[in-house]
């Protein structure tokens, strides 16, 4: 459905801001899609990014700064979400053996079992985009998305 329609406005200032308000709102579309998928594991988009960050890790460590640099929400508390994962049992933390500052971030089986539960669900919403997008459209879209963040 056209922007216009799906958000009531008649007028934009130019193409450029409705860019902008077009891929804002494309976006929440999108985490709202993938929210309703998270909500009943009760972890957030956060939660399911680092889950995510440390299973491509695993078996090695993660250290809260490899998570930072990872994650796609760059304005997220890293710290915060290890610990709630921690709470729930899906992440553990452990002193680093070289260095006692620093912590080491693993995933539990716990937090393994979830995204293996999860990954059908959330492939099948990426693959909802093929349902309005071809192949080339598709690499069309990904090539100006990382032509617009220079």
């Amino acid at each position: 459905m056209e922007l216009e329609k799906e958000i009531m406005v008649k007028n934009f200032r130019n193409e450029y801001h409705k860019a902008v308000v077009n891929l804002k709102y494309t976006g929440n579309w999108i985490s709202m899609k993938t929210n309703s998928i998270l909500k009943p594991y009760g972890i957030s988009n956060q939660q399911y990014n680092v889950l995510r960050i440390l299973r491509g890790q695993n078996p090695k460590p993660a250290t809260v700064n490899l998570l930072i640099e990872r994650m796609l929400d760059k304005s997220s508390n890293a710290s915060r979400i290890v610990d709630k994962l921690e709470s729930k049992g899906l992440a553990n933390r452990v002193t680093c053996a070289n260095d006692r500052r620093a912590v080491d971030v693993f995933i539990t089986k716990k937090g393994l079992e979830i995204l293996d539960s999860l990954d059908s669900d959330i492939i099948n919403v990426e693959e909802g985009i093929s349902k309005n997008l071809n192949k080339k459209e598709t690499d069309e879209l990904n090539r100006l998305l990382d032509k617009l963040r220079g």
